[in-house]
Formats: C-alpha cells, sequence, structure tokens
C-alpha cells in the first residue's frame, strides 16, 4: 500500500487547530508528522507553549491515530500506555 503525503487536516483526528500548531513548529504534512512520530510532534509543541497544559488525548493519542488512521480512542490501551510513559519521563527531567 502507497501512502500519499497528505495535508494534515486530511488526516484521522487533525482538524484546524491542531494543524496550526503543528505547522506551527515545522509540521506541514503527513510526511513530516510521520518523519517526527507521534511523541516528537508532541514534544515539539510542548516546547513552543511551556505554559499551556496538553491534553494528553488531544495532541498525543490525536497524533497517534493520525498515523494509524485511526481515531484516537480506537489505538489501544496497550500503546496509550506506551505513549503516556514517553512523556512521562520528560516530565521527569524537567
Amino acid at each position: 500500500m502507497m501512502t500519499r503525503d497528505r495535508e494534515l487536516t486530511e488526516l484521522k483526528n487533525i482538524g484546524k487547530k491542531l494543524a496550526t500548531r503543528l505547522n506551527e513548529v515545522g509540521v506541514m504534512s503527513e510526511a513530516d508528522l510521520r518523519m517526527a512520530g507521534a511523541v516528537t510532534a508532541h514534544r515539539m509543541i510542548k516546547l513552543k507553549y511551556p505554559d499551556e497544559s496538553l491534553p494528553v488525548c488531544y495532541y498525543l493519542y490525536s497524533f497517534e491515530g493520525a498515523l494509524c488512521d485511526r481515531h484516537w480512542n480506537e489505538i489501544g490501551e496497550v500503546r496509550k500506555r506506551q505513549l503516556k510513559a514517553e512523556i512521562k519521563d520528560d516530565k521527569e527531567r524537567e
């Protein structure tokens, strides 16, 4: 299966607000999001907006779901725990 390099808003879970936030950190397309990955994209936005609380399901899970072509709530509890553990490590380093 060949994937296209779609606009961010063509991906599941990515609306205008998330696409704008991604654009602000240099993620302009599906290919850019794939290259960064869900965790790195979340980190980049967190660095740009350090005082803003980023809802995990709204950002991290949405990015992962977009990369898997699934609604964020369908990525599975095991994967959600893995993703949360990766960003939890970031909080412990702060």
